[in-house]
């Protein structure tokens, strides 16, 4: 009897131990793919699974076949960035970018592409100065294809730009010359060299582009979860839930509820699965990702755009459309936070590389600066994090805490100093008190006063425990936000030279500045609003609870933001600034909230000086009267932005005690107390 038992005990144990195997090889193998980061070398194609020795092991000779195909030649042989690019010519200047002109008709795309190109810091009319050219492949659409260019060198430093996964045919030979294309085939792809672009749309805007559709972030019960990408065009909805694989015809299973829907709207859903066989699927990853849709990419045969630099596990999915069931399965089971992370993450890659033409060409032309300056490109935290590498500019820092929006990532603070910039403009008087109450302050690291003035100099200036440096500008208003090498700390309080503050006012504004590194703080503001009679933005200098700009005649913020206001700005919107003077505070404040994407903070100021201050830089008049050049500047910024950035807030910060019925002596701020 107990020998019985004995052998069936061991016949237990030995079938549990079998199950448990089975279980978890079962585990790994329904384990979803997620695209790896390309790596330069042979090419290889999709999905580049994370279980490949696992599934290899599990499957029968011939079971594979679309893996087991031998791949094409990729163009240009083995050709890659050592090989093919002299990097020689971009020591200079860095990247310059010369267009060849068109040789037929072209689609209003590629006007696009001509504007974005030449409104940029990489653009240069010489192509004996030009580090890169670009030539544009005219599609099928126009009727014409590109002819050979006089100075193609073998395409030795070119780079041919095709929108459309299916271009002309080729009239040459493409040698040495990088290919940035729409959807590209792994098989044709080279890392590293090659640039793999978003397939888009023929009424991409230009610049702006629309935000990200993500109102909902948790699924509410109810809503269909699940997106399915149709050939014929539309989307299928489905719920994740269902016993279904909707997109498998060998699938015998009840295909369950769903919804046919026709058109470009994408239905509210959580996962967008797409085929990754017909190139045109390549143009609802877009979509999804505009929607906040997480891609599911079943088995994609093209190339993510930008993959290089770009992180795209934390967006989206790779699955294999052989296992329906457990794809579905492990949609399913996907935390909330994971989901919430993805479709976030999907939202900045959407608004900071994708929603214009502008930005996508920006974005190409910005990966092969990278490569061009190595280690001094940007690191994959700039690329993968908000506001985007696009705005964080390597020629200022490569290093993440040098920028003012990386500090609660980096674990670090900004440095406890500042440097005041005087601005001193026609018809300026030298700012003596105001250089008196500015060097009272224990923060302040030097004063520097810029001189924008057709009189001659003072002989003598107040003597100040801090440095004190005079620059000669050019007298231009745009002079204000020129990156000086002067300038030593990561702080900035911009004065006008009529601006008047006290030692305790500059105090508590910096303290609030170190709490909110990457916003303005001023202490006097303005809004904007949009006028329904005339059809377009107006401009308000009242004052009100409620404010969107702060004027920069009075404010601290991040000396990356001088950087950035000469290096990433049109020429125009700079020229425009320069003509019209009240436009530079609206210039730099779209600036910063097109970065943060945040309102600027107010702090108190006294009531008798705010009465008397001036609108803005350059503006003569008394607050109360805004000058007529405002409202048109507003209107002229917003569009060559592509869409208004301003954000409109209540928000003032005061300090602790002020105005409280406690002694005067217990108070921080004491002269803040005056009124």
């Amino acid at each position: 009897m107990q020998s019985w038992r004995r052998r069936k005990s061991l016949w237990l144990i030995l079938s549990a131990s079998w199950l448990l195997l089975v279980l978890l090889g079962g585990f790994s193998l329904l384990r979803l793919a997620l695209p790896s980061r390309p790596r330069p070398g042979a090419p290889q194609g999709w999905p580049r699974w994370l279980d490949a020795e696992l599934l290899q092991s599990f499957s029968q000779a011939g079971e594979l076949p679309e893996d087991a195909a031998s791949p094409q030649a990729p163009h240009g042989g083995s050709c890659n960035w050592g090989a093919c690019f002299d990097t020689s010519k971009c020591r200079g200047d860095g990247l310059k970018v010369f267009v060849y002109p068109a040789s037929g008709p072209i689609s209003e795309t590629h006007h696009r592409i001509l504007a974005s190109i030449e409104g940029s810091r990489f653009h240069t009319f010489s192509p004996a100065g030009a580090c890169l050219l670009l030539l544009l492949s005219l599609d099928a659409q126009t009727g014409e294809c590109s002819s050979m260019p006089l100075q193609w060198n073998r395409g030795r430093n070119h780079l041919v730009l095709r929108l459309h996964p299916a271009p002309c045919p080729k009239t040459f030979q493409l040698g040495q010359a990088m290919v940035a294309e729409a959807s590209p085939t792994v098989d044709s792809f080279r890392p590293g060299f090659d640039v793999a672009l978003p397939f888009l749309p023929e009424a991409h805007p230009l610049r702006g582009g629309a935000p990200g559709q993500l109102q909902q972030h948790s699924p509410q019960p109810g809503i269909t979860l699940l997106a399915l990408e149709e050939e014929r065009g539309g989307w299928r909805t489905a719920d994740t839930g269902s016993s279904a694989c909707p997109w498998d015809a060998r699938c015998e299973q009840d295909p369950g509820p769903g919804q046919t829907q026709r058109g470009e709207t994408l239905p509210n859903a959580t996962f967008c699965l797409i085929s990754g066989h017909r190139p045109e699927a390549a143009s609802r990853f877009l979509q999804a990702l505009q929607a906040g849709c997480i891609p599911v990419l079943l088995s994609p045969r093209w190339e993510l755009p930008f993959s290089e630099v770009i992180d795209w596990t934390k967006a989206a999915i790779v699955a294999d459309e052989r296992l329906p069931l457990q794809v579905l399965a492990a949609l399913q089971e996907m935390s909330p936070a994971r989901v919430l992370a993805l479709r976030q993450q999907t939202q900045f890659l959407w608004d900071a590389y994708f929603s214009s033409v502008e930005k996508v060409i920006h974005t190409t032309l910005e990966v092969i600066q990278d490569r061009i300056f190595g280690t001094s490109a940007h690191p994959s935290l700039l690329w993968n994090s908000p506001p985007g590498a696009l705005l964080a500019l390597s020629t200022f820092s490569t290093s993440p805490q040098d920028f003012p929006f990386y500090h609660l990532q980096q674990g670090s603070r900004p440095e406890g100093r500042f440097s005041a910039l005087i601005w001193v403009g026609p018809p300026g008087q030298p700012p003596l008190k105001l250089i008196q109450a500015v060097a009272g302050s224990q923060h302040c690291a030097q004063i520097l006063v810029l001189w924008s003035n057709e009189r001659p100099l003072p002989s003598s200036w107040p003597e100040t425990a801090m440095p004190l440096t005079v620059i000669d500008g050019h007298r231009k208003v745009s002079d204000r936000f020129f990156p000086y090498s002067t300038i030593r700390t990561d702080a900035i309080l911009s004065l006008d030279a009529r601006s008047s503050l006290s030692t305790s006012e500059v105090d508590f504004a910096f303290v609030v500045w170190q709490s909110f590194p990457e916003r303005m703080v001023g202490f006097l503001t303005s809004s904007h609003f949009w006028d329904e009679a005339h059809g377009g933005w107006g401009y308000t200098a009242e004052r009100t609870n409620e404010f969107s700009m702060v004027l920069t005649t009075a404010a601290f913020y991040h000396r990356y933001y001088h950087t950035l206001f000469t290096h990433s700005l049109p020429k125009a919107l700079r020229t425009l600034a320069d003509e019209a003077p009240t436009c530079v505070d609206v210039l730099m404040n779209f600036l910063v909230a097109a970065v943060t994407k945040l309102p600027p903070i107010k702090v108190p100021y006294g009531k008798q000086r705010q009465e008397a201050a001036p609108l803005a830089s350059g503006g003569p008049g008394p607050r109360s009267k805004p000058q007529a050049a405002a409202p048109d500047c507003v209107n002229q910024i917003a569009a060559a932005f592509g869409h208004m950035p301003l954000l409109s807030s209540r928000l003032r910060l005061d300090p602790v005690l002020f105005k409280d019925p406690v002694s005067v002596q217990r108070k921080k701020y004491r002269s803040l107390e005056k009124p």
